[in-house]
């Protein structure tokens, strides 16, 4: 699949453009500290993964994180008659604002940090991205959900995209499911923000919680998906900071962290995701001048490794 993802030449070349570097060549994306969405390379390979037919947002509800109320496009057009996909200033706009996880940063992630062919386990899995770019690289895929109907939504899309892989999303609490959970080369997931985008009203569901509740939830489910984590393999959560109702940040980043290394999984590496502007260009002026608030248009990429970073990057390279 993935040598179809910009066509082929007419003698069955791919017609993906060149990355531009020799690190960039070698890598696909310099493995810098710092991931740049915005550039023209990024935006291109994400434009040819969502052509796949890829629609993480299926399966939930619109405007999760409710900014549609009074939020205009720079067409004019009121956000809620946007379609799902359509491009917004270079971004994909999801239809409304809801969270849709990037399939390059999957990409470059299960790239670097699974071992070829390995098992992703995924305990947040939401919707259908990381499981179908898993698939697509041929790693085995494990996602839990809470939600029957973002499973049933993301079936739906492993049915009509073919894959090298099938991914597998079970129904349930991660909390419950984790245990019979394959045994991971690769813990990959994109957690909640407290109740930043509530997701259902089951009392299960961590984005119900008061924030003390989910910190310990989490926590428990974190310390679940490490004892699935084989020995000398890496962990990533993509996670950022999070406003509470008085405008105050949550540092749900040293959460996470905490939560990793009190089960003995270490932070080995940190990166930003630098995110397109895209709506927040139609947010800021109001929300600055009314609170001094800055726009957020970047989230944090953490890898922990349990056990030996050295045999787990060797895995990774398949010499392990």
């Amino acid at each position: 699949m993935i040598g179809a993802l910009y066509g082929t030449d007419m003698f069955g070349g791919s017609l993906a453009p060149k990355a531009s570097g020799v690190v960039a060549k070698r890598f696909g994306f310099p493995p810098f500290t710092v991931f740049d969405a915005r550039s023209g390379d990024w935006q291109g390979r994400k434009r040819a993964w969502l052509s796949t037919g890829i629609r993480s947002e299926v399966g939930r509800g619109r405007d999760l994180l409710r900014s549609g109320d009074g939020v205009q496009r720079v067409d004019g057009r009121p956000s809620g008659q946007v379609a799902a996909g359509e491009y917004d200033g270079g971004n994909i706009f999801s239809g409304i604002a809801t969270s849709v996880f990037d399939p390059v940063l999957c990409e470059i992630l299960c790239r670097w940090f699974c071992p070829p062919g390995g098992q992703v386990v995924d305990p947040f899995a939401g919707g259908s991205v990381r499981g179908l770019v898993s698939g697509a690289l041929g790693l085995s895929y494990w996602g839990c959900d809470l939600r029957q109907e973002q499973v049933d939504a993301n079936n739906d899309q492993a049915d009509s995209i073919p894959v090298d892989a099938r991914p597998q999303w079970i129904c349930g609490d991660s909390m419950e499911k984790l245990v019979d959970a394959p045994s991971a080369d690769f813990i990959f997931s994109c957690p909640p923000y407290g109740n930043l985008e509530v997701y259902s009203d089951d009392p299960a569901d961590l984005s119900n919680m008061e924030w003390h509740a989910f910190v310990a939830a989490y926590k428990r489910i974190v310390l679940r998906s490490v004892a699935r984590l084989k020995d000398d393999r890496f962990a990533c959560f993509v996670v950022g900071d999070f406003r509470d109702k008085k405008g105050f940040y949550r540092d749900f980043v040293s959460t996470t962290i905490r939560a990793f290394e009190e089960c003995g999984a270490r932070l080995y590496n940190e990166a930003i995701l630098v995110q397109p502007a895209g709506t927040a260009i139609l947010r800021v002026s109001k929300q600055f001048d009314a609170g001094r608030k800055l726009a957020k248009i970047h989230q944090n990429v953490l890898v922990f490794c349990k056990g030996d970073p050295r045999k787990a990057s060797a895995a990774c390279k398949g010499a392990a």
